[in-house]
């Protein structure tokens, strides 16, 4: 049984990287260290999500955690959007709360999406949202390989001026509101992190 070892790492990095081998080779089994019960238990809902047997035991350093091919789950059919997902991201931070937490949140949404399936068809950004295009953002790599993959990144324009960072945009275009009210208004699906 190959071993993967996440116990250095935060989700969602051990859910990601469990998902990926398990889509990979999905007749065989995997152990997966993870360094907290948070990860524990979020690997194993991913895992048995998609029909593994979980056995978990505690280890030097965090947890132990088997996975076994069982019978498949059936994923349910998800109606079909009419139009493009997009993502409209206002803000630097996920939720409200703890701005340090907000951003790690909205860092991780976005590193998450890098490793969906489906990938939203185009990211706006408006208000503090523009900051995360911006040169020195901790999002840029997520960003830069949702572009990569064909994503449309776009930041308001006037976002961008009123934080003097029209000439730090360092991922994707710049886009003015009536752009912006299109898409939404166009997408068959709007995310809203």
């Amino acid at each position: 049984m190959e071993t993967l070892d996440c116990r250095a790492h935060k989700c969602p990095h051990p859910v990601v990287e469990t998902r990926k081998q398990l889509l990979a080779r999905p007749d065989a089994g995997l152990r997966v260290l993870v360094g907290d019960e948070i990860a524990r238990d979020n690997v194993t809902r991913m895992a048995a999500s998609l029909g593994y047997q979980v056995l978990v035991n505690s280890t030097e350093g965090g947890f132990s955690l088997d996975l076994a091919p069982g019978q498949a789950v059936e994923a349910k059919a998800a109606s079909p959007a009419q139009g493009k997902t997009v993502a409209f991201i206002a803000a630097e931070t996920m939720g409200h709360g703890d701005d340090e937490l907000g951003r790690i949140l909205l860092r991780n949404f976005l590193i998450t999406l890098t490793e969906m399936d489906q990938a939203p068809d185009t990211l706006l950004f408006v208000n503090g949202g523009v900051k995360l295009t911006a040169q020195g953002s901790e999002a840029l790599e997520a960003l830069d390989k949702l572009a990569c993959a064909g994503a449309d990144i776009a930041s308001c324009g006037l976002c961008l001026e009123f934080f003097n960072l029209k000439d730090k945009l360092a991922v994707g275009r710049v886009t003015n509101m009536l752009d912006i009210a299109e898409t939404l208004q166009q997408a068959g699906r709007v995310i809203r992190p």
